[in-house]
Formats: structure tokens, sequence, C-alpha cells
């Protein structure tokens, strides 16, 4: 996969706003529609882009108790652990970590005591050892 300076200085506009009109973007990087068009193409069928998606705003974020929750499981359990953690609607984003928890949940609930319930649901399935939870306070860099 070949990725230049235009090619990151696009995917960062399509990160801002994955809808901004193509002309728009064009126009942004000092290159053509056409020409900003077929590197979209490019990217997409190279697999760099792999998809479009949804960024809520930020009033609605706000009204959500977000946590990372680091989890360690048990010998030769990921595979079990998995499908099961994938299942959970509220887990965001899960990320396989070296140090000793094996893996941090990105989770959002609508609540404190949801969030609570989360953790359990999270610490009862099979193969995991310990959970720790972190509440986000705040975000100060999003990219």
């Amino acid at each position: 996969m070949q990725v230049g300076d235009k090619d990151r200085e696009l995917l960062a506009i399509l990160s801002e706003n994955a809808r901004m009109p193509t002309a728009m973007i064009a126009r942004r990087l000092g290159l053509s529609r056409t020409t900003v068009q077929a590197r979209i193409e490019r990217l997409e069928r190279e697999g760099v882009i792999a998809g479009y998606g949804v960024r809520l705003a930020e009033s609605y974020e706000k009204g959500l108790v977000q946590a990372h929750v680091l989890i360690t499981i048990a010998p030769r359990a990921l595979s079990r652990v998995t499908p099961e953690l994938s299942a959970i609607r509220e887990i965001r984003t899960l990320h396989s970590v070296s140090g000793s928890f094996d893996l941090i949940a990105i989770v959002a609930a609508t609540s404190i005591s949801e969030l609570d319930l989360l953790i359990d649901r999270i610490g009862e399935i099979e193969g995991v050892e310990k959970t720790l939870s972190s509440i986000i306070l705040s975000t100060r860099i999003d990219r």
C-alpha cells in the first residue's frame, strides 16, 4: 500500500467529515476533483479506507457514561471471550494490549447504574478473571 502525503491529507479530511463533497476536498488539497475521486477509489480498493461510519454529536455523547474496562483473561481463553464481548453492544472498541491486562474495552452506557451492570456482565463471562474500570471524565483530544 502506497500512501503519500496528499493521501494522508485526504484521509485526515475524510476523518473530519466523510460526507464532504469531493469538489470541496479537491480545493482544500489543491487537486482536481477527478484526481481526488480517483485517490479515494484507490484507497478504498487497497483497503486503506475500510468503510465509513457515523460520528455522534458531542451533545449526544455527553449524555453517555464512557469508561475504559481493563480485562484479564484466563490462559488460552481469548478465543472464547472475544465473541462474547463482541456480542455486547455497549462495547465500542476492544483492544488487545501488553502488560498486566490482556484487553481494554471502551464502553458507553446510558447511566452509572447501567455501566455498573455492564461491568458486572463483562466480569461474569467465563474466562474473564478480573476487570478494572476507569470512567472517562472528558476527552481532551479526539482525532
